[in-house]
């Protein structure tokens, strides 16, 4: 009898969830909306539902091995408790392992939606051909994710690889954590979409005022078109955005020696805008980069990179 699990992927926005074999098949997936004004019980009560559904539907030819959740968020590994949560208002402290592990009758595994992206990529992904790497994830934050010997780098308090907060720019724009000139001030959407406000204020960028004016609210994707448009203001956010990734490369090349570095989100789209001068900077930065072997890619797996390692927890624990 083969085994499967159900990997779960959390969003502030979406929740996906799929069954998925040992052999990296996926054998359902159910696409939802994460309802978090409805409140935190609501949310567990429809995670539970979907879980059940899948569980039903392919229990009976295969093994269950267990259910994976990649949350966003801080989490105590050891405790199974998610602590904080910026997507997920209410949830702070929360015992959540146990509390899902309670309604479901079986054994669950917790892990920070980033890391979980990070061993999914690993897993099935361009990580298959090395044991170690790191994911930095590019959306309306940055997150960040690093698999050392084919294991997630935990640290002591179950936080290691909080990449989005690495310090670009000390006297830079303040950032959501606090600090100021964090990756994620300068590389994630929510930066792209701040800088061309910036532009548009200061009349340097005449598609991003055209779209202003139209009534819409510009998105990181606006951006983007006009960039490709030729637009000089816009073009120049994404060099920032490129600078500012390749000095958090440089670093974590420098610091980790690993053979691989994947982006994903929705920002690596803009990957033939950011990416000349991201590697331009990771160059002339980084002498371990320069010694050579070292991959920085795009990910293979994409937007299913986490449900994939969501769905891995239970199935490497079950080996």
């Amino acid at each position: 009898m083969r085994d499967f699990a159900i990997g779960v992927d959390v969003g502030g926005t979406n929740l996906r969830v799929a069954a998925i074999d040992a052999n990296g098949e996926i054998l359902q997936r159910i696409n939802l909306t994460t309802e978090v004004r409805a409140g935190r019980d609501a949310v567990l009560e429809e995670m539970v539902s979907a879980v059940e559904a899948l569980r039903a539907r392919h229990a009976s030819g295969a093994r269950l091995a267990g259910i994976g959740f990649g949350v966003p968020g801080l989490i105590y590994m050891k405790e199974g408790k998610l602590r904080e949560s910026p997507n997920l208002p209410g949830w702070h402290d929360y015992p959540l392992r146990d509390m899902l592990e309670q309604k479901l009758g079986t054994r669950v595994f917790l892990e920070n939606d980033a890391n979980a992206a990070a061993l999914g990529e690993k897993w099935m992904g361009h990580g298959r051909e090395v044991d170690g790497l790191v994911m930095l994830t590019l959306g309306t934050g940055v997150g960040g994710g690093i698999v050392l010997d084919g294991r997630i780098w935990h640290g002591l308090l179950g936080m290691a690889g909080e990449l989005g907060h690495i310090t670009i720019q000390p006297d830079g724009p303040r950032c959501g954590c606090g600090n100021h000139g964090c990756l994620e001030a300068l590389a994630s959407a929510t930066a792209i979409v701040r800088m061309a406000n910036e532009a548009v204020a200061q009349s340097s960028s005449p598609a991003l005022q055209a779209a202003a004016a139209g009534g819409r609210p510009i998105t990181s994707a606006i951006v983007y078109s006009a960039a490709k448009q030729g637009d000089p203001a816009a073009r120049e956010i994404f060099r920032v955005v490129g600078w500012a990734l390749g000095i958090a490369l440089a670093d974590l090349v420098n610091a980790f020696n690993l053979p691989m570095y994947v982006l994903m989100g929705g920002v690596s789209a803009a990957w033939d805008l950011f990416a000349p001068p991201m590697l331009a900077e990771v160059e002339r930065r980084s002498f371990v980069y320069r010694a050579g072997g070292t991959r920085i890619v795009v990910s293979k797996l994409g937007a299913d990179a986490g449900l994939f390692g969501a769905a891995y927890l239970p199935l490497s624990a079950a080996c």
